[in-house]
């Protein structure tokens, strides 16, 4: 079977067309704050959107039809394509000289992993930091779901690029027309971040970092406007209490945010993953506050201005860490590295953890941890009376083979490519405590890591190869391995 490469290419300038018009948009806010780089961003935004054009041109009169193959490539390539063109506004601006930062910047924030190389955040023009959220923001729900969006429009169907852009279980579908689901699917998300904008507006952030904020939100993230993150505004407890409730709404299935403004509430609450999401939060959130305000060697004053007194800032400051860990948006308060050595090696363990599926979170997901322990337990039945037939259920409902082994093929490949990081950062120079760090938070697309790489830092001290491999993690991390890695394998070029 021949690869349909006109088609390829096609969605590629589709994609680039998208693309160039979201910086349209970083240029129209730079024109507003008047940072002087205006100019660059809209250069940037047409060369963009040149290449776009161009690609679709050349390619006119394809044939309309993406199989699955061709939606593996579309994505993996689509995202490395759009993270090559996001480099445009910060080269051309001069914000970030130097092509291998400027990548690991782009793909940074389009995979929504939040690891900067930049030093001071602060001293980059409003435009500059409104495309940088935008990354985010863009990559959140996936580039290809609003190319699903749009394919229509031109004939061209997108069940296949859907099946790649979330491999794995939870393909809940809220139409029975893929464009229809993708369509609701963003309505939500930027609903959303609209709710969230005009709370933290009215909480007391400035409309530009209301606007910044809500962007990496409700994508999981993780950049800010501030070099201290949301440490900057420890004496305002209720901005980090919002920015709290939509890092766990972007964190749960977007698909129970549906079922719930539809009124659907029993759905929600009937759903296994969403408690045992809740639950683990809850569960985190007590162990990491009893230790920060028992231990002795935790300086609560860390925390400091204690606007409501010790106890609330202390349960404030877990709270945040704890969901900014699990759902990987990566915001901090505080250097949860320097709480106690046991707390490091748990918000460490936590980076594996991961969000809900179909969710905008990186990471490994609850449903796959609950159905690797319950197939697990299960083993145990099986060994006893070997001849019967003990499936796993969720939800109430039986959980194929097929997707058993998928889910046990991820960890097995997702731990793999762990080890295999940090081997590689540690060959590169970082230490044991940097190398596993770096790996974890960019693989389960965190952002803050450990060591050198701690939340007070950044990555821009990783060696230029080190950054490139971290880009990697990232990518394949947020396409969750089998998109990235089954494009590696041979046999996925083999004629068929």
């Amino acid at each position: 079977m021949r690869l349909n490469t006109r088609i390829i290419v096609h969605i590629m300038g589709l994609l680039l067309l998208c693309n160039g018009s979201f910086m349209l948009i970083a240029a129209f806010v730079s024109g507003i704050y008047k940072d002087g780089v205006t100019l660059d961003i809209t250069l940037a935004a047409i060369v963009t959107m040149l290449f776009g054009v161009m690609a679709m041109f050349y390619t006119r009169g394809h044939k309309k039809e993406v199989k699955r193959k061709e939606g593996y490539i579309v994505v993996t390539f689509g995202w490395i394509i759009m993270s090559i063109s996001g480099t445009l506004p910060y080269l051309f601006s001069g914000a970030i000289p130097t092509v291998t930062n400027a990548f690991f910047e782009t793909i940074s924030g389009y995979t929504t992993t939040g690891a900067s190389i930049i030093d001071d955040i602060e001293a980059l023009p409003e435009g500059i930091l409104f495309w940088r959220s935008l990354t985010h923001w863009i990559g959140g729900m996936g580039i290809i779901v609003l190319a699903i969006a749009i394919l229509p429009l031109l004939g061209i169907g997108g069940m296949q690029l859907f099946a790649a852009e979330a491999p794995g279980p939870g393909g809940d579908k809220l139409h029975p027309r893929i464009t229809d689901t993708a369509k609701r699917l963003w309505l939500i998300y930027f609903g959303y971040t609209v709710a969230e904008t005009l709370l933290l507006k009215l909480a007391g952030m400035s409309l530009f970092d209301a606007m910044n904020h809500s962007l990496a939100t409700l994508s999981t993230g993780g950049f800010s406007t501030k070099n201290a993150s949301l440490a900057y505004w420890n004496n305002q407890p209720l901005i980090q209490y919002i920015t709290i409730l939509f890092m766990f709404l972007a964190g749960s299935n977007f698909v129970l945010s549906y079922f719930a403004f539809t009124g659907k509430v029993q759905r929600v609450l009937k759903d296994e993953e969403f408690k045992y999401y809740t639950s683990f939060v809850v569960l985190f959130v007590i162990v990491a506050f009893l230790v920060v305000y028992l231990k002795a060697d935790v300086q609560i004053s860390d925390f400091h201005p204690m606007v409501f007194g010790e106890m609330e800032s202390a349960f404030r400051h877990t709270l945040f860490q704890v969901v900014a860990i699990v759902t990987t948006t990566g915001f901090v308060t505080a250097d949860f590295t320097a709480w106690t050595p046991f707390l490091t090696i748990f918000f460490f363990g936590l980076m594996f953890l991961g969000g809900s599926a179909g969710s905008t979170a990186g990471g490994i997901k609850v449903m796959r941890h609950l159905l690797i322990i319950k197939n697990g337990l299960l083993e145990f039945k099986r060994t006893l009376h070997i001849n019967a037939i003990i499936p796993v259920r969720y939800n109430n409902k039986t959980v194929t083979e097929h997707i058993v082994y998928n889910v046990i093929a991820f960890f097995v490949l997702y731990m793999l490519l762990f080890i295999i990081g940090s081997l590689i950062l540690g060959f590169l120079g970082l230490d044991f405590v940097s190398a596993i760090g770096g790996a974890a938070s960019s693989l389960g697309n965190v952002g803050p890591a450990l060591g050198s790489l701690n939340p007070l830092s950044n990555y821009n001290s990783l060696p230029d190869a080190g950054k490139w491999w971290c880009g990697f993690l990232m990518l394949s991390g947020r396409l969750e391995l089998f998109t990235v890695l089954i494009i590696l394998t041979p046999y996925f070029w083999k004629k068929t």
